[in-house]
């Protein structure tokens, strides 16, 4: 990796969570090179959540700083109030602006529904669907102070959904409800806080991780035509371009992103409708039910079925 001094991002300040390893760390290394300085936030955690034995936050800022860009590392729990408010405050205090911000952390505690505990499903929510919205607040409130200063920004956010939020996934109902909850989140942030300047979309990625490995499995292996689809890499392209000023008029979207396939994903919007025009009785109700689903699009598969 080479830093681009003059690329898409140049200028710009990104803060990406859950940068350490896999998406976000792809994402903080593609952010540099496309010119961009890069707050690093990684709290060096297990797959499970539990604490790890290092910070990887440090090596990827090393990383960068090698290439000759500019980043620094925060190792703060963005599902937190005080973490949250320090990782944007880092962007603040080390580079005097925040133009960016990428939620990407998270983690899986998977379990069939029989056997998911308490606080299985709070510890995978409490990350990804807490773990977006405080640093966006916090982000946000920001942006809205400098847009009443008379500094209206041209400010980005990308959150990290899945497929699991769209169809959902055997064995992880606490991940596949997180990742739902993100995609509302998305939808009422753009709506609100476009009047200050901010952009907010979300990616549904594929892509090989620690996360992901027993997922895709059969495409570990090395590709013959060079090209390795599953690589978190490709997934980057499409974040940085979302995270900068190119972006202009782009809000409020979902993108599924592997490979070199993008998809714009147009979600729950009105099918087949009837109006009875009165109250019905519940063998009446059903028969319309039964008429409409016969009319409507079948929905995808749930992942492992």
């Amino acid at each position: 990796m080479r830093t681009g001094k003059n690329g898409i991002c140049a200028g710009r300040v990104v803060v990406v969570t859950g940068a350490g390893r896999g998406l976000g760390r792809a994402h903080a290394l593609a952010f540099a090179a496309a010119g961009a300085r890069v707050v690093v936030n990684d709290l060096g955690v297990g797959l499970d959540g539990t604490p790890g034995p290092d910070s990887p936050a440090a090596r990827v800022v090393d990383e960068i700083r090698a290439a000759g860009g500019e980043a620094v590392a925060h190792a703060g729990d963005v599902a937190t109030g005080e973490g949250a408010a320090s990782l944007i405050r880092a962007a603040l205090e080390t580079y005097g602006r925040l133009d960016t911000l990428v939620n990407n952390a998270g983690f899986l505690r998977d379990r069939m529904l029989v056997n998911l505990d308490e606080d299985d499903w709070d510890a995978v929510v409490r990350v990804h669907l807490k773990g977006h919205f405080l640093p966006l607040r916090h982000a946000a409130a920001h942006w809205r102070q400098e847009t009443r200063a008379g500094r209206r920004p041209e400010a980005r956010v990308i959150n990290t959904s899945s497929g699991a939020g769209l169809l959902g996934s055997l064995g992880q109902g606490n991940y596949s409800a997180a990742k739902a909850g993100i995609l509302g989140l998305t939808l009422v942030a753009a709506a609100e806080l476009e009047r200050y300047g901010v952009q907010v979309n979300a990616i549904a990625p594929a892509a090989r991780t620690r996360m992901t490995e027993r997922t895709f499995a059969a495409a570990m292996a090395a590709p013959d035509d060079g090209f390795d689809a599953m690589a978190p890499e490709n997934v980057s392209p499409l974040v940085v371009w979302l995270g900068s000023a190119d972006s202009a008029g782009v809000t409020g979207r979902v993108f599924e992103a592997e490979g070199g396939r993008i998809t714009v994903m147009e979600g729950w919007r009105p099918g087949p409708t009837t109006d009875h025009g009165e109250r019905r009785r519940p063998e009446e109700a059903g028969a319309a039910a039964r008429k409409l689903l016969a009319e409507a699009e079948t929905p995808g598969a749930v992942y492992g079925t």
